[in-house]
């Protein structure tokens, strides 16, 4: 009877873990998908967006005429997005170099912007998103503490 309870407490707490890095990639997934749809309309408007990420909120901003960042309101895919409990979201890099944790990421209406990583942690997991010179966004685990493979979407 014990053994039995044994692996039900196992298999439930491997799926929970499973789900953990299932929400992890989902949430992964939508601000990469953001992050290209918010590169493509700075060209397609000819304006300046940028995008933060400090704790368990990520945002847009577009430059205004007097050189402010304004919170970016008029598109569903670029709103506030408070990330799930237990989630949190930060810059790592832009054009290789280390960036502040409130640091505005800018995607310019040129086009050329400079490579950015920013990084979504949750429980014992990790997944790095990242640009390309050509706007393109990408996502991966980070290995685990145990040395497991990283998984790349």
């Amino acid at each position: 009877m014990l053994v039995v309870l044994g692996i039900g407490l196992a298999l439930v707490t491997a799926n929970l873990g499973g789900d953990d890095r299932r929400e992890l990639a989902r949430e992964a997934k939508q601000l990469a998908g953001a992050l290209e749809h918010a590169a493509a309309l700075a060209q397609w408007r000819a304006e300046m967006l940028g995008v933060s990420a400090e704790g368990s909120v990520y945002r847009f901003w577009r430059r205004a005429d007097d050189d402010r960042w304004v919170a970016f309101s008029s598109d569903d895919v670029l709103a506030v997005r408070a990330l799930p409990a237990g989630m949190s979201v930060r810059p790592i890099t832009y054009a290789g170099a280390p960036v502040a944790a409130d640091a505005i990421v800018p995607l310019r209406p040129s086009g050329r912007n400079e490579p950015y990583v920013l990084r979504l942690d949750s429980a014992g997991s990790r997944v790095v998103i990242a640009s390309d010179p050509l706007n393109r966004v990408g996502y991966a685990f980070e290995p685990d503490a145990t040395g497991g493979p990283a998984v790349v979407n």
